[in-house]
């Protein structure tokens, strides 16, 4: 095969630094994976670059310190045998060549010095085993032993070696297969998409955040369902999101029918990653509908129905996050409540009152535009005139914010009266009454019964006061 020369795709200065390091030091030198593969794909600037060395990856990033300028700080991980330094605003990471055995505990394998071609063979995909030399006499070679060029053309994932044995080794290479299927829109090779079914259950071993941060990355991805359909499909969403899986499905009941939600849902999913990169916020497309299946009931009366199933589904959020240990803070939170609200613009579409749009505003507080966005996202209709009355309501609703939001402010309420001045007003000590009288101006002024004013406010907490029998002092 003739040889392949690409010194544009390492004419960074970073890149001849590295070639004399190595000179200096005897050993040879490839860049591998990532940077490469993403030459190929035009994928914009670089971040990370991988070095592989054949020899000490330490020593060679203490070398390429030494040459340069500013003589940057290298981070050693003894552990793995690897170093890691800045160049500008790229990290660059230096790892010895290596085999690799693994043992069916753990995807931690036992690691031994090697040559490029052994590192190569350990690499998960044939897109990711493509190098380029960084050798002064063939600087710029393109090394491919097993056609990854040809996979990149042709949008294939494909493993180096056996699938079986490459995603039974290391699990995490089944989520990551999906991963860069979603990211690259690449379609995964027929006999390793079997493996992946195959070894599904050897997922149980990887740690759940590591899981969580392929699952990120698919969701990040420009459309998520190419990701989550090959993540059903090969039985791994079972074991990560089973409350997806329990959607799946449509029954039918004295010739009444349900959607399937499982669908309904990556559908949402992709449209709302049309209109937002918000991770938090694709979550909560991908969960919005989970409370649907603990929920669902049929009856002669009104057929197919899912009460509650917002609340229901808020609360599995928790569980949710926790078993995948996510965070379980501010983003789970927010989540909940997107969940819990997704189907109050959807009921206000059909009647635009002042009162429920007030509540509305009140409940998502500075949330609402990204409720907004996630009901509108459910709109999945394939009728077009339902789908433009639809999406017609919603400019309704949301003009109807705009304009009561304006008007009564009560995004982010703070009572115009403060609980000092109904202890003044009416000279008592702390006692229930004070929330009782606060609660109904709340309630007054999001049902439209009084203005958001101090002194309509003041009047309204006289007479309510009044009327739970306190005097005024």
């Amino acid at each position: 095969m003739q040889k392949q020369f690409f010194t544009e795709a390492i004419s960074l200065e970073i890149f001849e630094t590295i070639s004399k390091a190595s000179q200096q030091l005897g050993l040879e030198s490839y860049v591998i994976g990532g940077f490469v593969r993403d030459y190929f794909l035009k994928r914009g600037t670089a971040k990370d670059i991988d070095v592989v060395t054949v020899g000490s990856g330490i020593d060679l990033a203490e070398k390429v310190s030494s040459l340069l300028s500013n003589k940057p700080k290298v981070q050693v991980f003894k552990t793995y045998g690897t170093a890691m330094l800045r160049y500008k605003d790229i990290e660059i990471e230096f790892v010895g060549a290596r085999k690799e055995s693994y043992s069916e505990e753990t995807r931690n394998p036992e690691v031994s010095e090697g040559n490029l071609q052994d590192d190569q063979n350990r690499r998960d995909f044939t897109i990711n085993a493509l190098a380029l030399s960084l050798n002064e006499a063939n600087f710029g070679e393109l090394l491919d032993p097993f056609n990854g060029i040809v996979d990149l053309k042709n949008g294939i994932l494909r493993t180096p070696l056996d699938p079986d044995i490459t995603y039974s080794d290391d699990p995490l290479r089944m989520m990551r297969a999906i991963r860069f299927a979603s990211q690259l829109n690449f379609t995964i090779e027929e006999n390793s998409l079997t493996a992946i079914t195959k070894n599904s259950e050897r997922l149980e071993i990887i740690t759940r955040e590591r899981i969580v941060d392929e699952l990120n990355k698919v969701m990040a991805s420009k459309k998520p369902s190419i990701g989550f359909l090959l993540l059903e499909e090969t039985k791994l969403l079972a074991q990560i999101i089973p409350e997806l899986i329990d959607l799946k499905g449509v029954e039918e009941v004295e010739g009444q029918k349900h959607k399937d939600n499982f669908y309904h849902t990556l559908e949402v999913v992709d449209n709302i990653s049309e209109n937002t990169e918000d991770i938090w916020l694709r979550w909560a497309a991908l969960l919005h509908d989970i409370g649907k299946a603990p929920t669902k009931k049929f009856s002669k009366k009104v057929g197919w129905t899912f009460h509650s199933h917002e609340f229901v589904g808020s609360k599995m959020v928790y569980k949710l996050f926790k078993n995948l240990k996510m965070p379980l803070n501010n983003k789970m939170k927010f989540v909940q409540k997107m969940v819990l609200l997704s189907s109050r613009p959807i009921v206000l579409a059909t009647d635009v009152t002042d009162a429920a749009v007030r509540r509305l505003v009140f409940d998502a507080g500075d949330d609402i535009n990204s409720l907004m966005t996630l009901c509108e996202a459910d709109i999945t209709t394939k009728n077009p005139k339902k789908f433009k009355r639809y999406h017609q309501n919603f400019e309704e609703v949301r003009s109807k914010i705009k304009e009561v939001e304006e008007r009564d402010r009560v995004r982010n309420f703070q009572p115009p009266v403060s609980g000092e001045e109904i202890i003044e007003a009416f000279n008592l000590k702390p006692c229930k009454e004070i929330g009782q009288i606060k609660e109904a101006i709340k309630e007054a002024i999001l049902d439209g019964k009084i203005p958001n004013e101090h002194q309509a406010c003041f009047d309204f907490m006289i007479e309510k006061g009044k009327s739970l029998g306190l005097t005024l002092a």
